[in-house]
């Protein structure tokens, strides 16, 4: 057992080091065998799950990292708040099912939504420009809602290479998810709570 997979990190912080098949593959070794005794561990665990397409769970670890100080999960927070698993929540969030990734400096987005969310919005900066973002089950739209007509950003939405100016937003239609199979498991006793339902 291990307290909290240092291999999911990585391969959050470095994606493109990674196959697809990799990460499939580390997600399930580590999950069957963290114990996520660090209130570190559940976030970059959701934004794997995420990726590889088990969103129910990504929706449980997600939820575990929001709830960390709120339920006290860890029966810790009288010592204090766990203010990098309320980041590592945004996280979750954004990299997991907004599906961000800036490697070697190239905006990319593969969103995908658990059941539970029915929309997500998010903003950030990217070259000087705030991108806002905003997810449904159906599409996904990217827009520059401060920028002059002539500013843009170039991005990615599941491989298809988009230009977004400040004349209007461009929307894309969500792809549905591809069928990741069982989900991996958990040490005994150690699965997130389930949160999602059928």
């Amino acid at each position: 057992m291990v307290k909290q997979a240092d291999l999911v990190l990585a391969m959050q912080l470095c994606p493109g080091e990674f196959s697809a098949a990799e990460k499939a593959r580390n997600l399930a070794y580590y999950q069957a065998r963290t114990v996520r005794d660090s209130s570190l561990s559940a976030a970059p665990q959701a934004v794997l799950a995420a990726e590889v397409g088990h969103l129910d769970l990504a929706y449980d670890l997600f939820a575990e990292s929001v709830l960390q100080d709120l339920a006290d999960l860890g029966d810790k927070t009288a010592d204090g708040l766990h203010l990098a698993s309320l980041a590592g929540a945004w996280l979750a969030l954004v990299q997991g099912f907004g599906g961000l990734r800036d490697d070697r400096g190239v905006l990319s987005f593969d969103p995908r939504l658990p059941r539970r969310i029915d929309r997500l919005a998010f903003s950030l900066r990217w070259r000087g420009h705030r991108l806002r973002v905003t997810l449904t089950p159906a599409q996904a739209c990217y827009e520059l809602p401060d920028a002059a007509p002539d500013a843009e950003v170039e991005l990615w939405h599941h491989g298809e290479s988009l230009r977004v100016t400040g004349v209007e937003p461009v929307t894309r239609p969500m792809p549905p998810v591809p069928d990741p199979g069982p989900e991996p498991e958990c040490p005994p006793g150690r699965r997130p709570t389930r949160r999602s339902t059928d």
